[in-house]
This record gives C-alpha cells, structure tokens and sequence, in this order.
C-alpha cells in the first residue's frame, strides 16, 4: 500500500533523510520510531505530499505520489503533529471546512460528520466552540477532520501528544477500531507501550535512515537482548561481592553485584528464577525482593540508537 524507495531530504546542508525505503502493506499498523530529528515528521510529509523528496520515490496504492498527487489525495487523511483547528469555531464548523478542503460532497458531509462525531464519542459536544475542548477532545476532532473522505490510509504524526492518561486510553481504542476496519496507519508517538500496544511492524530511523525493522518479536530476536532479573538482598552490609562471585561459581548466568543488589541477565528470566531463588536459599542468602524485567520496545530502542526516545 505504502512504497518509499531510496528517498532522501537535504535542507540545505543538513541531510534529514538518507535513501530512506519502507513498504507498509494494506491493512498493516506501521510505527515510525525515532529520536527526535531522526526525520520522522519529514519523511510523513513526504509520503503525504506536503513536500517533496530531493530524490527518490514513493508510491500509495500503486500510483506515484508526484504524477498521481490528486488521485493520491482521496486515499490519504493526514493527522498532524500541530491542533489544526479554529479555536473561535464550533466542531461542527471546523469539520465542515476540512470536509470541503478534502473533497467530500455537500450532499453526504453532514451525514459524514455525524457520523465520524459519534464514531469519536463527541457528537454532544459538537456545537461548542474548539477553544472550550480539552486537550484530547481537540485532538479527536483533529482526526476526525482526517476522516472525512473516507480514507484508505491514515498517516498519524503524534496524534496522542499532550492528552491526559484517560483520553490516550479511549484514543488508542479509536485507532484499533480504523485498524480492525482494514486502514493502513503509519504512525510516529514518543510513548514506546503505546507503539508496543498497536503496531504490526515498527521501523527505527536515526540520522535520516532506516536502522531496524519488524514486529517487536522480530527486533528481539534480531538484537539478541536478554532478560534481567533484579534481586535485592537482605542484610547487603553482610554480603560481599566475593560471597555471591562463590555462589555463582559454577552458574552459567551473567550477573553483576553492587551494594546488594543482583542483576542476573538470562533468556528466560521467569523460568530461572526458581533456580536462583533455591541457590541463594542454599547458600543462606534471604531475598527481600526479586523483579523479572522484559525485554520491551524502549531496550530495543536504547540498544539501537544509544538514546531514549525524546533525547
């Protein structure tokens, strides 16, 4: 559905993206991550048509995105990283002029935008003015507007930036019902459980290319990360790093040992524990507490780029 080929971006000397390829298939939820400036933004601007490569290609549908722009325009709907709407008009106003912008008839767009209001659980509040809205109330109206024309493909710049706990949890419920719908979402976010939670496939740029890519399953196994278990001991002024170097002698986990604290690195940290915990017990060393931490997305992240996400 989505076909980016060897597309690269100068602005002026500085290079935001580097022969950049994707492909996202139909019906897929592809997560862009990448820390900032990484050329996320640029490259959904990109693809959307709000500028243009200095080389390469891309192609929605099939059709090339520079000779096709028009027909291109009636598959995609846009949802940007900014609110863009008129704080001074109703909700109801404001769609009726991106509906119009997006091409949608004036015979269906009333009956289009009661529908996308109550799709969004907002059609009650569609005659107060945006500047009343809280911030998660405008950043649905700000994909409503994307919705409009009934697009196959929905590009998704941070659309969660901002928003309150409660209103992420309702969004994120939105963006699974337009994926169970059968929509393409490309997607950038800052928050790694929300990109966890959605995607079929994640891709990782940095420095304007493309350094990692696949489901979260695939990036584990092609990293090769392992578990950690965090044990802390009771009475660490008792417990010396030559006593537990002697306990683990003849162990086969990596571990490190500081101040009482045991990190143990392992493949599969739920099934050791038992194992560890009887050594320990052996060896008379009581266990205050023992925590098992996953491999997830943000390791994946700091392991590829060097950086967390809003670095």
């Amino acid at each position: 559905m989505i076909r980016i080929d060897e597309i690269s971006k100068q602005f002026g000397d500085f290079t935001a993206l580097s022969k950049l390829s994707l492909h996202v298939k139909k019906g897929e939820f592809y997560s862009l991550l990448g820390p900032n400036g990484a050329g996320k933004t640029t490259c959904i601007n990109i693809i959307s048509n709000i500028t243009k490569a200095s080389s390469g290609s891309v192609q929605i549908d099939g059709l090339d995105s520079l000779s096709n722009s028009q027909e291109i325009k009636k598959k995609i709907g846009v949802v940007p990283q900014e609110i863009a709407l008129y704080d001074d008009l109703s909700a109801i106003e404001n769609l009726n002029f991106w509906g119009k912008i997006n091409g949608v008839s004036t015979s269906v767009l009333k009956g289009r935008i009661e529908e996308t209001l109550r799709f969004l659980d907002l059609y009650e509040q569609r005659n107060q003015k945006i500047q009343s809205y809280s911030g998660g109330m405008k950043r649905r109206i700000n994909i409503a507007a994307a919705l409009l024309h009934q697009p196959e493909v929905l590009f998704m710049d941070e659309p969660t930036v901002g928003i309150d706990p409660q209103s992420r949890l309702f969004t994120y419920e939105i963006f699974e019902k337009l994926h169970k719908q059968g929509k393409t979402i490309f997607y950038t976010s800052h928050n790694m459980e929300e990109v966890e939670c959605l995607s079929d496939r994640i891709g990782i740029i940095d420095h304007g290319k493309l350094i990692a890519e696949g489901s979260l399953k695939d990036l584990k196994q092609q990293l090769s990360l392992e578990e950690t278990l965090h044990i802390s001991l009771e009475h660490q002024e008792n417990i010396s790093e030559e006593r537990i170097n002697k306990i683990f002698s003849e162990a086969n986990w990596k571990y490190k040992f500081h101040q009482g604290e045991l990190f143990i690195s392992t493949k599969n940290a739920t099934h050791d524990l038992v194992s560890i915990l009887q050594l320990l017990s052996k060896s008379h060393v009581e266990v205050q507490s023992a925590e098992v931490r996953k491999v997830n997305l943000e390791m994946i992240f700091l392991e590829l780029t060097g950086k967390k996400l809003r670095e």
